[in-house]
């Protein structure tokens, strides 16, 4: 994969992590729901292993984000990986929801802020923390007590891997992004040296 194509493909998968309006409003009554029925736990472990999924399969973040498929496919092909899954109930009944709405576009934002608000309703704050390999013990317990240290808090930490990168760290606390990558370091290079 070019370098252009993998820094397309980190930068989108970004945006798919920025809730919507829509997105929002699916991940707070899907929250209100898991509050009411004691299922917070189960369903946030569901949706955070879909995007997982979402992660390592193209052909999922094609059912989730192409147009060629219909709101009914998306909803039945969203309910069959629940089904194989071994989500909730609940789970899969959203996941339906969502796709047969036409919303399934949203539905890995409305992850993200279904994942917010579990970490705010429990008192912590997330952490997405991206490098180019992938993190030793030792290093995921520096990154940890750093951001604690930050935001005065402790953070629940979810890493990925993205050799796109090229190296250094990316870490967002929620809409916050501390970008310490090689690869923003060469662009804001490339940027100034267009300017001179």
């Amino acid at each position: 994969m070019s370098a252009a194509i993998a820094t397309h493909r980190a930068e989108q998968v970004a945006d798919e992590t920025k809730a919507t309006d829509a997105g929002q409003r699916y991940a707070q009554s899907l929250f209100e729901l898991t509050i009411e029925s004691n299922q917070l736990t189960q369903v946030e472990a569901d949706l955070k292993a879909l995007r997982a999924m979402a992660a390592e399969s193209a052909d999922l973040r094609r059912l989730i984000d192409s147009p060629a498929f219909s709101a009914e496919d998306k909803a039945k092909g969203l309910t069959a990986v629940a089904a194989k899954a071994k989500f909730q109930l609940l789970t899969a009944k959203f996941l339906g929801l969502v796709a047969s709405n036409g919303r399934a576009g949203d539905l890995l934002g409305a992850i993200s802020a279904f994942v917010e608000l579990s970490a705010q309703h429990r008192g912590v704050v997330t952490a997405e923390v991206t490098t180019a390999k992938a993190l030793t013990a030792a290093q995921l317990k520096g990154v940890s007590a750093a951001v604690a240290t930050a935001v005065g808090k402790t953070p629940e930490i979810s890493t990925r891997v993205d050799p796109s990168i090229l190296g250094g760290i990316k870490v967002r606390v929620g809409s916050r992004l501390f970008d310490a990558s090689l690869r923003s370091k060469l662009d804001s290079l490339k940027f100034a040296l267009k300017r001179a």
